[in-house]
């Protein structure tokens, strides 16, 4: 069986509530497996593009009902994923990354000299970290480092590199306890374009929520309710989504009975019951946020992005602002200081792109309300139109 790219977009604008809104934000959360969350406004925006949602509404499925969980997972990233999730999580993507980061931070704090046993002193202080939150409740991180002074230890990283210096362990020790499953980000002490969360006991925030699932279990979850979202894909689609090794992917495929087919550009997999073609919605338009769920979905990304890779992506693979006409990514947008959103096209649009994507715009500018959203993952094509933008236009 082949799945042309055609069909491939009928499945992203259906699935991903781009052609037709989802009604609330868990069912959008759900549809979509998880929102990256590196960038707390991401999260809002995206959710915002399939529902309407308000920020209220947002913050509610987030820290009212908590039916939608940050969790530092794959590829050491934040992500918000929905809570029914979060155990397969748990025993796969983020075991893998607290591993790694447990591990990393033991031998720096070695190389620095702060103890001669850096396992020891890691399983101390996160322990200890872990105690006070129980006790004495959630804590940003700077009272955390104010109540536990070790925490105010400083680290040499690759020293005389451009890329090195001297950074607070405190972050250090969080990521690790993050990854574990063990703290989670509750409330956010900042607005919502800021990332200033209160750390939470996993237990106290989710007190009903089930531990880490076997490891093979959490990855065939995973790789199900991602090929439900984004199949089909392929295996490097998946080896870089999840983080994951060939050896992992591959078993999950198999545990969870998924079925090759033929892609336009190599094989790809979707679930078996996942056969039959997506009825071609009408065409429409989005304006999507950096690193939004849809543009990072895929390591393999032509047959929705086309020729615009260096013009939308930076060097590291992260999606800046993007539009979308009809399934394929055809410029992105910027806000002027005002509040107003912009859209630049990546290549000339039919008048009807055009149109349909201005009144998108109009709607954002209206939702943002006047807040602008400065995304360290802006576009090349969209700073370059910021440069290039006449004195006194913005």
């Amino acid at each position: 069986m082949r799945i042309g790219d055609e069909q491939r977009r009928a499945r992203l604008a259906v699935r991903h509530g781009l052609a037709t809104p989802y009604d609330d934000v868990a069912t959008a959360t759900a549809a979509m497996t998880c929102w990256h969350a590196t960038e707390p406004a991401s999260v809002h925006l995206a959710v915002r593009a399939r529902t309407g949602a308000t920020l209220a509404e947002v913050d509610d499925a987030l820290y009212d009902k908590r039916a939608v969980v940050k969790q530092l997972a794959m590829r050491r990233t934040v992500f918000a994923f929905p809570r029914n999730l979060l155990p397969a999580v748990w025993g796969s993507a983020a075991a893998r990354v607290a591993a790694q980061q447990r591990a990393q931070l033991a031998r720096d704090v070695e190389k620095n000299g702060i103890a001669t046993d850096g396992p020891a002193w890691v399983a101390e202080h996160t322990t200890a970290v872990h105690d006070l939150l129980r006790t004495d409740g959630p804590m940003t991180t700077t009272r955390l480092r104010s109540a536990l002074p070790a925490l105010e230890a400083r680290l040499s990283i690759s020293p005389g590199k451009a890329y090195g210096g001297e950074f607070p362990i405190a972050p250090r020790v969080l990521t690790v306890l993050a990854a574990s499953g063990v703290v989670v980000r509750g409330r956010n002490d900042g607005g919502w374009k800021t990332s200033r969360p209160l750390w939470t006991a996993v237990e106290d925030w989710l007190p009903d929520t089930a531990g880490p699932l076997p490891e093979a279990e959490g990855y065939a979850a995973l790789v199900r309710s991602w090929l439900h979202s984004f199949g089909p894909g392929t295996e490097a689609d998946l080896v870089w989504w999840l983080g994951a090794t060939k050896a992992a992917v591959r078993r999950a495929l198999a545990d969870v009975g998924a079925v090759e087919v033929g892609l336009e550009d190599g094989t790809g997999f979707v679930l078996a019951d996942d056969l039959d073609d997506v009825p071609a919605p009408e065409p429409w338009a989005a304006l999507l946020p950096a690193l939004d769920p849809t543009t990072m979905g895929w390591k393999e990304r032509g047959f929705y992005l086309g020729p615009h890779a260096e013009a939308l992506f930076d060097r590291n693979g992260n999606g800046g602002p993007t539009a979308w006409w009809d399934g394929r990514i055809v410029g992105g947008w910027r806000q002027h200081p005002n509040g107003t959103v912009v859209v630049v096209p990546a290549e000339p649009l039919p008048k009807r792109a055009a149109t349909a994507l201005a009144e998108e715009a109009d709607r954002l500018t209206a939702w943002l309300d006047g807040d602008v959203v400065k995304s360290i993952y802006q576009s090349p094509l969209a700073r370059a139109a910021g440069e290039e933008a006449p004195a006194g236009a913005d």
